[in-house]
């Protein structure tokens, strides 16, 4: 099932630079980026070869050493071996997998230079990085980022495409949606939530008639396929990576969600954990965010090294490696959330969807807290705090996340006297309808991604 993603136009603008430059497409594993370029390929292409190198032969991949300065006799090989014919400035070249065989990414420099064709690499980042030690990086590259399908990107393929128009409008407005439009936002965001945006669960889903069973099997199947892939990572931080994946809904059930790292591994500190953060986060299985020191200056200027949050890059997976099999099923734990019953644990959806809908719209994710001396606790707790990112005019965007319908406003009350000068639009995340209070912004969850 082909999906409707977001991702395309931005390959359209690449594709108009006529063969200036490669373009890499980063993403975690089945986030659906060789789906996508395969779809780009066959509309806007004459003629195309898409190279698997988790899949080749030893002999093909040699062809890329042995023939990287003859260009033509290159070309003349892969035409045959995949029986495509090439057409200069018409057909483009996939490298699919290409954390596997860093040769060809190497070799792309050369490839832009001769100027023939396109060029589009594929590869989820849990090898890019630790396969680059010995080649140069082609400057001629540009990466983008793609992550599961978005909220937005889930209604259109749920045949709701009219709904999402409707709360831009209402969101740029600032108005609420009418309410019987408002439940089957919620209701949607809930079953969302609930399978996650990875395209071949979202596929399972639509095509079983909803069935959450369906979901939540081929959701297991890819978490332990990054298991599998942690395990074949350097000795050296295994161990780690694997401790704190496996802990991360457990910290993320927590108040303060933080990663303690004495509590991962006993007697552990931060300076530890440097490379297992710089894993997981460049293999987009987690959504960092960390802990902004002082809100009067740009987060990413002051960003914490030790104070962070772990979020998993998609809740649906979330769920599923939160819960065995058995509890799922026998404690019906998506028929309770799917109906707002479930109170354990929903906080922890709640924030990691938040996060997910955030760094899917280009942010990326800071926090803040005060600790109150005298009243040894913090007095302040802001659970994102978005940026504008400029220099001379610098806002913040604090954002608190709210999953019951009851809830006090005095962290960001208190937030706002003491940095008032640099606040935006202070902005809480609701179950409820879109209103406006005390110059607070209270949106649904399904308008984060209007942020």
């Amino acid at each position: 099932m082909i999906f409707k993603r977001k991702i395309y136009e931005k390959l359209l603008e690449w594709k108009n630079l006529n063969g200036r430059e490669a373009l890499l497409i980063e993403g975690a594993r089945r986030v659906g980026k060789s789906t996508i370029v395969q779809e780009f390929a066959k509309n806007e292409y004459e003629s195309f070869i898409l190279i698997d190198f988790a899949r080749i032969s030893n002999e093909v991949k040699d062809y890329f050493t042995r023939f990287s300065n003859n260009l033509d006799t290159l070309f003349m090989l892969l035409q045959n071996i995949y029986g495509v014919e090439l057409k200069e400035r018409k057909s483009l070249i996939i490298f699919d997998e290409v954390q596997r065989f860093p040769a060809a990414r190497e070799l792309v420099k050369y490839l832009v230079a001769d100027g023939r064709y396109d060029y589009i690499e594929t590869g989820s980042l849990i090898s890019i990085k630790e396969n680059v030690k010995d080649i140069v990086i082609p400057s001629e590259e540009r990466a983008i980022k793609m992550y599961p399908m978005d909220f937005e990107e889930f209604c259109i393929a749920m045949g709701d495409k009219p709904l999402t128009i409707y709360i831009q409008d209402c969101f740029l407005k600032n108005i609420p949606l009418e309410r019987g439009l408002h439940e089957k936002a919620m209701q949607l965001l809930r079953e969302y939530m609930l399978v996650g945006g990875m395209p071949q669960v979202v596929s399972i889903y639509i095509e079983s008639h909803k069935n959450f069973g369906e979901a939540d099997r081929i959701k297991r199947n890819i978490l332990n396929l990054y298991r599998e892939d942690i395990m074949k990572i350097n000795a050296r931080y295994r161990s780690r990576v694997i401790a704190l994946y496996d802990i991360l809904p457990a910290l993320l059930s927590k108040h303060e969600k933080r990663v303690v790292f004495g509590n991962i591994i006993n007697g552990s500190f931060a300076e530890q954990y440097a490379e297992t953060f710089f894993w997981l986060t460049d293999s987009m299985i987690v959504n960092e965010c960390r802990k902004t020191d002082d809100p009067n200056i740009a987060p990413a200027l002051n960003a914490s090294e030790t104070y962070i949050k772990c979020y998993m890059c998609d809740t649906g997976l979330l769920l599923s490696h939160a819960f065995n099999e058995n509890e799922i099923m026998e404690n019906e734990v998506y028929k309770q959330i799917l109906m707002d019953k479930l109170s354990l644990n929903e906080g922890m959806l709640y924030e990691n969807l938040i996060a997910q809908m955030l760094t899917a719209n280009g942010h990326k994710l800071y926090f803040y807290t005060h600790y109150n001396e005298e009243k040894h606790r913090n007095d302040m707790e802001i659970d994102f705090l978005l940026s504008n990112n400029s220099k001379l005019k610098y806002k913040m965007f604090p954002i608190e996340v709210k999953s019951g319908k009851r809830y006090t406003t005095k962290s960001l009350s208190r937030f706002k006297e003491v940095y008032g000068k640099r606040i935006g639009n202070c902005y809480i995340i609701h179950p409820k309808n879109l209103s406006v209070k005390d110059d607070i912004i209270c949106i649904p969850p399904y308008m984060t991604g209007l942020l």
